[in-house]
């Protein structure tokens, strides 16, 4: 590689794996975001089903098992909505402490081979 001055950086082989790795860190942080967007979607989507069944006056209500529709007392799909809430909750929480620990990596190995390499590499996105 080359500096803006001219002279040569050698790149050994743990500065070839620190850039490998933040290669993988970047897939599983865009990786992340998707599934990100994906829980917040399904939250939403359990928050709307568990207000539609606040607004419903039936005893018996369609349910959706896979993909069959069956007839279940109000009180039972109200403890299964309860507990699909709190189980997509759990996993979207999961995933942004993931994303924060990706993100922790990535700056602590841009520090690194910013500070070997200078200009000479862009870890940027643009």
């Amino acid at each position: 590689m080359q500096q803006g001055e001219g002279s040569e950086t050698q790149v050994t082989w743990e500065d070839q794996q620190n850039i490998n790795k933040f290669g993988r860190l970047n897939n599983r942080f865009h990786e992340l975001e998707d599934e990100i967007k994906v829980a917040k979607e399904a939250n939403e989507s359990l928050e709307d089903a568990s207000n539609e069944l606040i607004l419903s006056d039936e005893d018996m209500v369609r349910f959706q098992i896979g993909e069959v529709f069956a007839h279940m007392p109000r009180e039972e799909v109200e403890g299964r909505l309860e507990k699909m809430k709190e189980d997509a909750s759990k996993e979207l929480e999961r995933l942004e402490e993931e994303k924060e620990s990706v993100l922790a990596q990535m700056a602590e190995l841009k520090k690194i081979l910013y500070g070997k390499f200078n200009d000479s590499i862009n870890l940027e996105e643009d």
